[in-house]
């Protein structure tokens, strides 16, 4: 049954990696493994509970007999819950961002953009409109900022190649500004639940290579564009019958919206609760200045027709089921033992964390960031500081503790080569749907000097580690 596990995970990131030639959904396919993972679990559930968790399964009897219910009931509550507990902290953070982006978004403060980026220049309108993009999704979702960022560039610039471009160039600064923060992407918010890197010292060291990893490829693409696009301005987006929220209204709601989340980290070292109760609480204050600011509107039925783009209220809720699928896939597979085995087969042959973490970067761009991140994650429990003292290698050990090398290298790789092919990321996918590219033209356009943009970024990464070691 292990092996049938095992399996089931390989086939399944075979058909998450050609999910853009066979159009099956990533979710529906992540879905799957993790659902009748479980399944196949529990049908052996004695063999792999006295396998792994002996101890535990004869305290939770206390005397009674062993019978197929007792051992049902027992991994449902002491090792199922745990998985859904860790999948749903990311999910409920998901959700939670979401929806903080779609309110400032309905109530236009996010407007100023493309007041902004006003101008036919096509260096200035690369430059700010990526500049945008980085910034918030390094506090906010990246698929949620990518896609309303290139909603708004595609309403503005006419060519199909030039949007093309400049929409590679905002997918890049998304996932680039993600990883720069523990809030950014959902890899670097698996990585803060689990204890293994803490905010201010992970973005420290992040910052400098996720910016370079940004600013070099958008050099080398901006000389592909002409001088002047080819640009439409349109007229202000409809935000209900009544009258429009002023200046001030709409930067206090941003302040709140984005001031809040900073503020989540700070939230989580006081009081050690899980990072998706400080973005509900803030969710739920920014909806209650949502109310107050557009009372006219509620008392008058008329926020019902505030329009929500439809792209990104399926994109969100496939992301949210996506990671579901991915954590749930990854805990049976960890549970059955074999990501322990896979871990001892790297530390013996490779023993490396820099060649690893070059490893899942490529592999990131062929099959999904987000899985291949919690793969790493998967193969290396966080390891305690103390446990350098009794290792027979405490250098190689030090990769894994709180806020060790790997867990940066793996954040970095993973999210920016996952930008490296078009189909291996979230926001990558919605701009292939969004303006029908392929792979081909991408391969043929972007992805060298996006590597560019990676490698460069990682010598600067590990001079970092070098310099502070």
């Amino acid at each position: 049954m292990s092996f049938i596990i095992v399996i089931m995970l390989i086939l399944g990131y075979l058909l998450i990696a050609t999910s853009h030639i066979t159009n099956v959904n990533k979710a529906a396919i992540a879905m799957f493994i993790g659902t009748v993972g479980w399944v196949c679990y529990i049908c052996y559930g004695t063999d792999f509970v006295m396998s792994e968790h002996p101890h535990e399964y004869l305290d939770f009897l206390g005397g009674a007999p062993a019978t197929s219910d007792a051992v049902k009931y027992f991994i449902y509550k002491n090792v199922f819950l745990k998985y859904v507990g860790e999948a749903a902290a990311i999910v409920l953070f998901i959700l939670a961002t979401m929806q903080i982006i779609d309110i400032l978004n309905n109530n236009g403060c996010f407007d100023f953009i493309a007041e902004w980026i006003r101008t036919r220049n096509s260096k200035r309108l690369l430059w700010t409109i990526s500049l945008a993009t980085f910034i918030i999704s390094a506090n906010l979702d990246n698929l949620t900022t990518t896609t309303m960022m290139l909603v708004t560039m595609h309403g503005i610039v006419k060519s199909r190649y030039q949007r093309m471009m400049i929409g590679t160039v905002i997918v890049l600064a998304a996932n680039a500004g993600g990883c720069m923060t523990v809030i950014g992407d959902p890899a670097c918010v698996a990585l803060w639940g689990n204890g293994a890197i803490t905010a201010t010292h992970f973005s420290a060291y992040l910052a400098l290579p996720a910016i370079v990893a940004w600013v070099v490829p958008t050099l080398l693409i901006s000389r592909s564009l002409p001088e002047r696009l080819d640009v439409e301005w349109a007229t202000s987006p409809y935000r209900g019958d009544d009258t429009n929220l002023n200046r001030w209204q709409r930067l206090v709601m941003f302040l709140v919206g984005i001031g809040g989340l900073w503020f989540i980290p700070t939230f989580h070292n006081i009081t050690k609760l899980s990072p998706f109760l400080g973005a509900l609480c803030v969710l739920s204050v920014l909806w209650i200045v949502n109310e107050v600011f557009n009372r006219k509107l509620m008392n008058s039925e008329q926020m019902m027709q505030r329009r929500m783009p439809r792209v990104l209220q399926y994109g969100s809720i496939q992301l949210m089921l996506f990671v579901m699928g991915v954590m749930l896939a990854m805990g049976v597979v960890s549970e059955v033992g074999f990501f322990d085995d896979v871990a001892h087969l790297i530390d013996d042959g490779i023993h490396n964390v820099w060649i690893v973490g070059v490893m899942t970067g490529l592999m990131s761009g062929f099959i999904d960031t987000f899985t291949i991140a919690m793969t790493n994650i998967s193969l290396y429990p966080v390891a305690d500081a103390l446990m350098l003292d009794g290792a027979s290698d405490a250098e190689y050990v030090s990769n894994f503790v709180c806020n060790g090398a790997f867990w940066k290298i793996t954040a970095f790789t993973t999210a920016v080569g996952g930008c490296i092919t078009c189909f291996a990321s979230t926001s990558g996918v919605a701009l292939m749907k969004m303006e029908r590219m392929s792979v081909g033209w991408y391969l043929r356009h972007c992805s060298l000097k996006i590597m560019a943009g990676w490698i460069t970024g990682l010598v600067i990464l590990a001079l970092e580690l070098y310099v502070t070691k």
